[in-house]
């Protein structure tokens, strides 16, 4: 269940904290609500913030037909998506070994249009379950003008790593004595009470009213 390193996903700065492993991997990018998207055009960098939904081996990323960045890597173009959770403030004695505890992901590869219905109805089911899980029993499926004014991309999760730190400050032993308090200060998610439309007569379903990242 490891994915094989390249040049580009090998890590050379901190080897021990990187990892080939195919289900730590998926379980940073099903956690994570958003992801980032970076890609160049004519030398000029793009980097842009959007929703994600892994099926299986693939990354899936939708948006409006004429999107900028949908319509870019759909002309075979080289992407880098990357997903970061921070788990944790990490101080330190010295102002130096700050840090923080999280889980990354990189993804490089060339994303795929995705033409055929069903794959592209499956893709769309994917993304509204992976924000929330359980919604598409009760959400209304995109009809066929919603279908065709969206694009859909698929992206192979083949080239890939993760890195992760964990643990507490890494202090120099001469520090060790200083009269500085030093730890981690973890991070949660939490969410708040749902807030209904006016209109809205159903009861709020489970899955929103417990709701928490997987």
């Amino acid at each position: 269940m490891q994915l094989t390193p390249t040049d580009r996903t090998r890590h050379r700065r901190l080897p021990k904290r990187g990892s080939f492993d195919r289900d730590l991997i998926y379980g940073i990018i099903d956690e994570a609500l958003h992801c980032n998207v970076g890609f160049a055009i004519d030398g000029r960098p793009w980097v842009v913030p959007t929703i994600h939904a892994r099926a299986g081996d693939d990354l899936y990323l939708h948006g409006a037909a004429a999107n900028h960045m949908l319509r870019t890597l759909a002309g075979d173009i080289e992407t880098c998506v990357t997903i970061t959770l921070v788990d944790g403030l990490v101080l330190a004695r010295s102002a130096f070994h700050h840090s923080m505890n999280y889980r990354s992901v990189m993804i490089f590869g060339r994303a795929e249009r995705v033409e055929e219905p069903r794959e592209k109805r499956a893709a769309l089911e994917a993304l509204v379950e992976h924000v929330v899980p359980g919604r598409t029993r009760d959400a209304r499926e995109p009809n066929d003008t919603e279908l065709r004014t969206t694009l859909v991309l698929r992206l192979p999760i083949v080239e890939a790593s993760a890195k992760v730190r964990t643990g507490g400050p890494v202090d120099d032993e001469e520090d060790l004595a200083l009269p500085i308090w030093a730890g981690v200060l973890p991070i949660t998610t939490t969410f708040g009470t749902a807030s209904g439309e006016p209109e809205v007569t159903a009861p709020v379903p489970d899955y929103v009213a417990h709701y928490a990242r997987p």
